[in-house]
């Protein structure tokens, strides 16, 4: 092998490599372009969205599971303290 053939070798390989590299930028800024949006809500703000929907439901739904707990507790202690009126 000649010092033009070593050289010509090297350059395809390093043309391989900068098409590769190439390719790989390519997916990845379609995955970022996917993830983040590109002009358009992507997947995160769609998680995020989501997230806050269900951070709503979970404050609405303790505050009811806390006034339903607060109401038995509530007839429970009412019960407790009315049944030496209610044995006779």
């Amino acid at each position: 092998m000649g010092a033009s053939d070593r050289e010509l070798a090297l350059r395809a390989i390093d043309i391989e490599f900068q098409r590769e590299v190439l390719d790989k930028l390519i997916r990845l800024e379609t995955k970022m372009d996917s993830l983040v949006g590109n002009g358009q809500p992507g997947r995160m703000k769609l998680m995020e969205d989501k997230v806050s929907v269900l951070e709503k439901n979970d404050l609405r739904n303790s505050f009811h599971n806390r006034l339903v707990n607060g109401a038995i507790s509530a007839a429970i202690s009412l019960a407790i303290a009315l049944h030496k009126y209610w044995m006779k």
